[in-house]
């Protein structure tokens, strides 16, 4: 994809018209990986190459969101922000990176959770103050007070009566960053997040700048990770430990729940704008975070592993060979066969190239299904009883696919084991789940989900056995997608959802935008319902 002209502030433009539906089409209509909202990284070092560092901390992260990139610079004196749809590798290229000078910089990639994946609802978000400072802000995580927050934003407007900037922005991200710059005119930009954050309700791990200083902030439950690092000449802040070691920073500390931090010429500050109440996501340690990442000073790696081997002392089977659904069911499926003492093996090829596409595929295509994205070793295969391995069922298609591959391909028996507990519920803090009559186990006991897929037989990790793996106190982790236990209050199911704000029609719009806001109320973005990714769960790639 060509890169796009600069977007500077005061205004920005969109270089790339989306599709009427703002969304890419499928590849394939299978069970997609839980994804999550996103990947923050932020730098302050004068004297370094920052748009640089930040764009090898943005491939790091790549993982936790394909939709769209960005970033943010400041020299001093102005704010530059270029953004697209696309892979980071896509958005950004030599001659882009080269024209981003200064010396702090936020950088985004974004899977979207809150708010369609268009141009404007890339990240970093931006706003400029009554003074004429710029706020650049990257999020990772989900509110669940955005439709409060909005009336804030929706009384500021009709107060002040701003000038329209063409932005039309729909994500709890952009009501944060607006809000930051109301305040920030008359106080200071630490001062505006020391008011605005212990308003905010929800997951939040932020990034974000003016001119001279970087922030970084981390919602009191600590949802979602943010860490911090040290470069000989500055400061990282990032999503994963993962982007720090890429850049060459050294690892200092996590960002703590509830803390702010403040890096500028005078050096790092600390602020507390909450209690700490950590509640961190062990789902992190199943799929999310990237296996060389640290988390609270637990190797991911280490967990997936440790969590194969109590699967398998959990759900033993006489079995010929494990095999891993790779890549994220590869470190548990090490773990399984240390703990079985069954061989362990490469039975599946994956693709890597299977994603997002603008094509839309035939139905002889589509009909191909699961090989477009995994292929079986037959000899490997043939005449084998298997364990399968895989991190997680969300609806069941892929596993129900993938069970009939196997028997297709001369396995003898096709054992199932997850890498999880039964995914019951959706999550409101950051991952993009399905609503709840779509998770298969919402409905279906583990036996129910066994005949649904066509396994021989079906065992899921226990929570005790996934939250002793990660090493972590129960007390200290969020597993409602699992238990039902929502740690931060949810707010009327209408006032959640991930079009909300797009069903919620701005105050002040001109004729063009409130037509297309109105389209999406009558019904282009699905219905709303409790759960991320409701309205388009099922067409998702």
């Amino acid at each position: 994809m060509p890169s796009s002209p600069r977007n500077e502030h005061p205004t920005e433009r969109n270089p790339h018209p989306t599709p009427a539906d703002g969304a890419a089409l499928d590849v394939i209509a299978l069970d997609l990986p839980p994804r999550e909202e996103c990947g923050v990284f932020g730098v302050w070092a004068p004297g370094e190459d920052v748009a640089n560092l930040t764009y090898y901390g943005l491939y790091a992260l790549q993982h936790r969101g394909q939709e769209a990139a960005g970033i943010a610079v400041s020299d001093g004196h102005r704010m530059v922000v270029f953004k697209d749809l696309g892979l980071v590798s896509q958005v950004f290229d030599e001659q882009v990176l080269s024209s981003l000078k200064g010396h702090l910089a936020v950088g985004h990639c974004r899977y979207s959770t809150t708010g369609s994946t268009t141009w404007e609802n890339a990240q970093p978000t931006f706003r400029t103050t009554a003074t004429g400072s710029g706020i650049a802000l990257g999020h990772n995580g989900n509110l669940v007070n955005t439709a409060e927050l909005r009336d804030e934003v929706a009384a500021l407007r009709d107060s002040a009566k701003p000038d329209r900037s063409g932005i039309r922005s729909s994500t709890d991200s952009d009501i944060m960053t607006e809000l930051l710059a109301a305040t920030a005119a008359d106080t200071g930009v630490e001062e505006a997040a020391m008011r605005l954050l212990p308003r905010v309700r929800g997951a939040f791990s932020l990034v974000f700048a003016d001119e001279q200083t970087l922030y970084a902030a981390r919602d009191p439950h600590g949802v979602r990770p943010l860490v911090l690092g040290r470069l000989e000449r500055g400061w990282v802040v990032a999503s994963e430990t993962a982007a720090l070691d890429i850049v060459g920073a050294s690892i200092v500390r996590e960002v703590e729940p509830g803390e702010l931090l403040a890096i500028d010429a005078d050096g790092m500050r600390s602020s507390r704008f909450a209690a700490p109440e950590p509640k961190g996501c062990v789902f992190e340690y199943v799929y999310l975070a990237r296996p060389d990442t640290t988390i609270s000073g637990r190797s991911v790696h280490a967990a997936r592993v440790e969590i194969g081997r109590r699967l398998a002392a959990e759900h033993p089977v006489d079995a010929d060979l494990v095999i891993p659904v790779p890549e994220s069911g590869t470190p548990a499926a090490i773990g399984y066969a240390q703990g079985s003492g069954i061989p362990y093996g490469q039975g599946l090829v994956k693709n890597a190239y299977v994603g997002r596409t603008f094509i839309q595929p035939s139905q002889t295509i589509r009909q191909l299904g699961i090989r477009l994205k995994l292929n079986p070793l037959r000899d490997v295969i043939r005449g084998k009883r298997l364990v399968v391995v895989d991190d997680s069922i969300v609806r069941g298609n892929t596993q129900r696919a993938l069970v009939r591959m196997l028997r297709e391909a001369g396995a003898l028996e096709v054992h199932v084991r997850i890498a999880s507990p039964p995914v019951r519920w959706p999550c409101f803090y950051g991952i993009d789940f399905a609503t709840r009559a779509e998770l298969v186990a919402g409905a279906l006991d583990t036996e129910g989900v066994r005949r649904s897929i066509g396994s021989d037989s079906l065992g899921y990790v226990s929570l005790e056995g996934l939250i002793a793996a990660s090493e972590q106190p129960r007390t200290r982790l969020c597993s409602a997608c699992f238990d039902g236990e929502y740690p931060i209050p949810l707010p009327e199911e209408a006032r959640l959802g991930k079009h909300l704000l797009e069903k919620l029609v701005p105050p002040v719009l001109d004729d063009e935008v409130d037509e297309k806001v109105s389209g999406a109320a009558s019904g282009d973005a699905g219905p709303l319902s409790v759960g991320y990714g409701a309205a388009d769960a099922l067409r998702r790639p």
